[in-house]
Order: C-alpha cells, then structure tokens, then sequence
C-alpha cells in the first residue's frame, strides 16, 4: 500500500485497536493468478509471541483451497470510516481529497483442525453475543445447529508484515484542519460525521498528548 510520510502509522498498540474495532475484513489471495476476495468477520489472536488472525468461510467457497498452496501470501484489509474533502474547505486553492483509515496485514494461511474451529466459534460467539438477552452462545447451540460447522472451514493466518495509513488531514495547516472538521459535521452523513470525530480526536491528542 502506498504511504505518503505524513499519513503512515507504526504505533502497533493503536494498529491492533483499529483492527479489533474494525473486525469485518477483507481476505485477498490469488488463484492462478486472478485476484479473488472474501469480505468476512475475522478476530485477532496473540499466540506466544506471533499474532494471528482468524476466521471461517462457506465450505462452498473455493478461496480456501488457495490457502493450502505453498507460500501463498495472504492480503487482509481493514478499513475504518472515510469522507470526501472539498477543496473549497481550504483557505488557498488545492484540489479535493478523500480522507480515510486504511490497514493492511500480509501473512501465510493455514486451515484449522474442527476442534480449533469449534474454539474460535465459541469466542467469535462471545464476543457478539454475551451482551444479548437470550444470547445465541455456543454452549446453547442444539446439536444439530452445531452440525452445521461442517459447511464452514477455519483458517489462521500468521501475521507477517503490517502496513496502516490513516489520511486525516495531517498535512493540512491548524486553520484549514478545524474547518474540514466543522465542514464535515454539516455534511449530514454518518461517514463525514465519523471522520470529523475522528480529526477532532487526534487535535485533542496532538494538542494534549
């Protein structure tokens, strides 16, 4: 991915914040050379020192057989909230923009075993789940919804490279910063609504570290 300076973060603590709360994910591999994608829910997981993502997709869907080719990178994009910037919104002449946050994460797939599967859906189930009344837990599963785990293959990527942009108007000047804040509250879209809260918490940040 490309990064210009003012917009590339290595703050691995803020990385994995991002991608926990922006969990739905996009798995890019290739299969004979053609690109092909899965947008799915996928967790982070520590595992002694390596880092790994996990999840699960249709038995049905052939990208998975793409992880059992050797070597095959895998490619998982995260992506945060973005918004048009006009560049009417700036004090000089300059040309529109988009601001957004970006996350890319490379590793090499493998296929989980039905027990490390069954444990990843007893999480993945807990973490949307546990706040629920009547939380559709694994645990209360009946034995035939359960079955249904033989439609489903899980994989675990390890973690191998990681690169995050997040363009918020960085190389802007203080005056035409808080204006693009002020002009995307009145934009009347929840996008612009999130990207302003967004800039607005990083001036906070910037100003009081």
């Amino acid at each position: 991915m490309y990064i210009p300076k003012y917009f590339k973060v290595t703050n691995a603590d803020e990385i994995w914040d991002f991608v926990q709360n922006n969990s739905f994910g996009t798995i890019v591999t290739t299969d004979h050379g053609k690109p092909i994608a899965t947008h799915l829910p996928l967790e982070l997981h520590k595992i002694e020192d390596d880092f790994y993502i996990t999840g699960h997709m249709a038995y049905a869907n052939p990208q998975w057989k793409t992880f059992e080719a050797e070597n095959e990178n895998v490619l998982v994009m995260y992506q945060g909230p973005h918004a048009y910037i006009s560049s009417s919104w700036y004090k000089h002449e300059n040309v529109p923009t988009w601001n957004y946050q970006s996350v890319h994460i490379y590793g090499t797939a493998s296929i989980m075993s039905e027990q490390e599967l069954e444990e990843d859906l007893i999480l993945l189930l807990q973490k949307y789940e546990r706040h629920r009344k009547n939380a559709a837990l694994w645990e209360y599963l009946s034995p035939k919804t359960k079955k249904q785990i033989k439609g489903i293959v899980g994989f675990k990527i390890k973690v191998e490279e990681i690169q995050a942009a997040y363009k918020l108007s960085q190389n802007r000047n203080e005056t035409d910063y808080i204006n693009v804040i002020d002009k995307l509250k009145n934009e009347g879209d929840p996008k612009s609504k999130q990207m302003a809260e967004l800039m607005e918490k990083r001036l906070k940040n910037h100003i009081n570290p």
